[in-house]
């Protein structure tokens, strides 16, 4: 391990042995993948009974939030208390030597959670078939779970909340307004306060071939109306690419099924679809958010940067789920090379070179046991392909600023102010037109396999 490897196994080797009363050693760390705002790792520990793995999450040290983590620790046990299937905690604390920022540590819970394997390996071909409803049932012992113990929950209103987050950021955007004008209009009656987990979705799930085995990151849990973690479940981009309506394996009905056996109330589709919008919407201000915090210089992250330039993805899947996206304007770009003065190799030319150089040589050579590494790495070549392709973007350009113009309108930031205004309808063609342009712009560039075949 390096020293910095040994210094955080030492500290969670203190941390248990305090937590358990026997003497404990930890022997090896690693970092597991995903986790944009907060690191986890996996670390095995050598106790009196024989091995043991633990999984540690923590804050960024520096930047650490230790009411938040308190809270996701009241959560875990309040949950398990009430039959979620969780992970076990260890302990928690808002500061430990080693560890350096707020933390809590719990036992290792076996299961997959990458989502693509989940939806497309043989090995979970049987779990499959119920695993929409199985979801469906945990969300409503979720909902079931006292909250007398969760005092510390924020009750925040999810529009106005979402609104605060989109404005402190300063970038107006057609689509968002869209959708908060939507969600005002249509918002249904709010439910009794529950609690809600606020990152229900493939990812954050353990699944193996028996069904879900834990439901992990708690950290954007608060007390809310429980069919927003319903919503969310169903947003397009928790389906990875596949068409099936719940986290790409289910449907609908099924999710309501489910979830009307545990709780004996079964929401109806209308209800479903606002939080599925909400959720969308959401999604999208958080990623923007998300890349804020590095364009900021608040915290330095090739993740959070990547985040920023997929916000286009919600923002298609928002026009979508509003029925206000116009195909007419999707294949209307022609892909154009500049001439140039410099010889070949050509940018695009280089890019597939270091692209080919980095999957291959760099990624393909990495042992299985470097998943952090393979991780970013793969962010380096969405990156790579994104630059690749804006290269030959130009025409898009021309085609947004035609549509922008035909709107009567100057540029994107405009057309927001006067939707936010209510002085332009976006329901109307050209305005739908205008937004659908400036989206599939940088859908082709950042993502154009999320289109809708």
């Amino acid at each position: 391990m390096t020293d910095s490897d040994q210094a955080l196994g030492a500290g969670i080797a203190k941390v248990l042995t305090d937590s358990t009363g026997g003497e404990i050693v930890v022997d090896e760390v690693r970092r597991l993948t995903g986790g944009a705002s907060r690191e986890t790792w996996a670390a095995r520990a050598q106790t009196d009974a024989g091995e043991r793995t633990v999984v540690l999450r923590r804050d960024p040290p520096g930047h650490g939030e230790p009411a938040r983590m308190r809270a996701e620790a009241a959560c875990l046990r309040a949950a398990a208390e009430a039959g979620v299937p969780v992970p076990t905690l260890i302990a928690s604390g808002d500061d430990a030597p080693g560890i350096d920022a707020p933390f809590l540590v719990t036992d290792m819970v076996e299961g997959e959670a990458i989502a693509r394997k989940i939806q497309r390996d043989d090995a979970f071909a049987a779990v499959r078939g119920h695993l929409a409803r199985d979801m469906g049932r945990v969300l409503g012992l979720i909902h079931r779970t006292p909250t007398d113990t969760l005092d510390m929950l924020d009750d925040p209103d999810p529009v106005d909340l979402i609104e605060s987050i989109y404005r402190d950021v300063d970038e107006p955007r057609p689509a968002v307004e869209t959708g908060l004008r939507w969600l005002r209009e249509h918002r249904p009656v709010r439910r009794p306060n529950t609690l809600v987990h606020g990152d229900f979705r493939m990812g954050n799930l353990l699944i193996d071939d028996s069904g879900i085995r834990g439901v992990l990151d708690w950290e954007l849990a608060h007390l809310g109306d429980p069919i927003e973690d319903l919503g969310w479940l169903c947003v397009r981009a928790w389906r990875f690419g596949q068409r099936a309506p719940v986290a790409g394996i289910g449907s609908r009905e099924d999710l309501l099924d489910g979830y009307g056996d545990v709780t004996g109330d079964r929401p109806d589709a209308a209800e479903l679809h606002w939080w599925e919008v909400f959720g969308t919407l959401r999604w999208l201000v958080l990623s923007r958010f998300q890349a804020y915090r590095h364009l900021s210089g608040a915290e330095h992250s090739l993740e959070l940067a990547a985040v920023g330039r997929r916000v286009c993805e919600s923002e298609y899947d928002l026009l979508l789920a509003l029925g206000l996206l116009d195909e007419s304007v999707h294949d209307v770009a022609v892909e154009t090379r500049t001439s140039t003065v410099h010889d070949r190799p050509a940018l695009t030319e280089i890019v597939d070179l270091v692209s080919e150089a980095l999957r291959t040589d760099v990624l393909g050579a990495l042992p299985p046991d470097r998943g952090r590494e393979k991780y970013l790495l793969k962010i380096c070549l969405n990156l790579l392909g994104m630059v690749d392709r804006e290269i030959g973007s130009s025409a898009d350009h021309a085609t947004v600023a035609q549509a922008l113009g035909e709107a009567g309108v100057a540029d994107e930031v405009t057309l927001a102010q006067e939707i936010r205004a209510g002085t332009v309808d976006p329901t109307t063609a050209g305005i739908r037109r205008a937004m659908s342009a400036a989206v599939f712009a940088r859908l082709r560039v950042a993502n154009p396999r999320h289109f809708v075949s």
